[in-house]
């Protein structure tokens, strides 16, 4: 099936990610696409209804077509769930399932319980859709890519906070101490997966440079200088494309 919706859904909902595999081979693209698309699909379910019974009727949709892939059993017609069949084995189809599960979470007001409880949500979301990521494209050392995707996830949360507070969510514990614990963590995770950069097959780079905007993120929130937040959370396309092309050129780690 054609990847077009996936590619459209992308660009136009995930422009970070999207600017990081636009140029990517076509084979590459064929399992990317996918699972960014159903990421996006499956983070958006909460936030459409203000229904709490509908926002979980539509995870657990998505949660039964993983399990239709993970079952080899024949998959509801839908633009991201056809093509993400050839993207994903059936492993990688239940891990998926964690992610979808995590997303609960951004149904209801509920705060998180504690740091655990936080970096766990990390974990499932920013970590899960990482790993599986790379490991569509024949990536291994599934350590290091879960702890890069989970700075990745903190990154991102850390970028939507505004959004996030805006309607009700109590995305850190605390608030300007919790931002920095957070990207502290973060940054911590970043270092165990640079660490063990050497072991994580090649294969693996488009899906871990989904991730390039994530550092200057978490080194803003670590400054706690807003300037410097930022210009790492709205860069310019200049900055985009100039960070983009080190991190091609240099690695993903930087």
């Amino acid at each position: 099936m054609s990847l077009d919706a996936c590619l459209t859904l992308v660009e136009r909902a995930d422009p970070d990610r999207f600017a990081a595999i636009r140029a990517l081979p076509e084979d590459v693209l064929a399992k990317l696409l996918p699972i960014l698309a159903f990421n996006i699909e499956v983070s958006r379910a909460p936030w459409v209804t203000q229904e709490a019974m509908i926002a979980e009727m539509r995870l657990q949709w998505w949660r039964d077509v993983l399990e239709e892939i993970a079952e080899g059993k024949p998959v509801r017609a839908h633009e991201v769930s056809s093509p993400l069949v050839d993207a994903l084995t059936p492993d990688l189809a239940r891990q998926l399932d964690l992610l979808v599960a995590a997303r609960r979470w951004d149904i209801y007001s509920d705060p998180f319980e504690n740091v655990g409880h936080q970096d766990e949500y990390l974990r499932d979301t920013g970590g899960v859709l990482m790993w599986v990521m790379a490991a569509s494209l024949g990536g291994r050392n599934q350590d290091a890519i879960r702890h890069f995707g989970m700075a990745v996830g903190a990154a991102g949360f850390l970028k939507a906070m505004p959004a996030l507070q805006a309607a009700g969510k109590s995305p850190v514990l605390g608030d300007l101490s919790g931002k920095q614990s957070l990207a502290d963590r973060a940054m911590a995770w970043l270092h165990h997966a640079q660490s063990a950069r050497r072991d994580i097959d090649a294969v693996a780079t488009p899906a871990l440079l989904t991730g390039w905007w994530a550092r200057p993120i978490l080194t803003g929130h670590q400054s706690g200088d807003q300037q410097t937040i930022e210009r790492a959370t709205n860069p310019s396309e200049f900055q985009r494309r100039a960070r983009l092309a080190k991190l091609g050129l240099l690695g993903w780690w930087r």
